[in-house]
């Protein structure tokens, strides 16, 4: 089941993110990345003002996602799928409700270069490389957007 999120989700959501972001953080090689580090009233108060969506299995949240709309663009970010049941179509499907729930007229998200599944995935979705942001450590950072409308 995909519904929206909402801020008495934040603690079952910081526990989904960081265990979703440890291969990340693996393939990056840096474990402090803000995903991982944020607290749970900073994500309490994300969550009072951000749209996003959870999908729910059993009770358990397994996937989430965050979003922002502004000038006819949805802003998509912290996109997380428990380790177990990644592969199995979740962040697709979250991606679809976000999607479908807005009025914008694109979407964008960004991944980093060594994120080949998450690439792979946004490309299935119909998300395109609009601008790659080298790090300067051999990493860029890949923002991919979608036409909505």
């Amino acid at each position: 089941m995909i519904r929206s999120i909402s801020p008495s989700d934040a603690g079952e959501v910081l526990t989904l993110q960081r265990a979703a972001f440890v291969s990340e953080a693996q393939i990056y090689g840096d474990p402090d990345q803000p995903v991982l580090t944020q607290s749970l009233q900073e994500l309490e108060a994300e969550l009072r003002t951000a749209k996003g969506v959870v999908a729910v299995i059993d009770g358990r949240i397994v996937g989430a996602l965050r979003a922002r709309e502004g000038d006819g663009l949805l802003q998509i970010g912290r996109i997380a799928v428990a380790p177990d049941v990644q592969g199995e179509g979740i962040g697709r499907r979250l991606l679809e409700a976000i999607e479908n729930d807005t009025e914008c007229d694109e979407a964008e998200l960004f991944t980093g270069s060594l994120s080949e599944a998450n690439i792979a995935l946004y490309e299935s979705c119909g998300y395109r490389e609009a601008e790659r942001i080298d790090q300067g450590d051999g990493t860029a950072q890949v923002f991919m957007r979608k036409r909505l409308r």
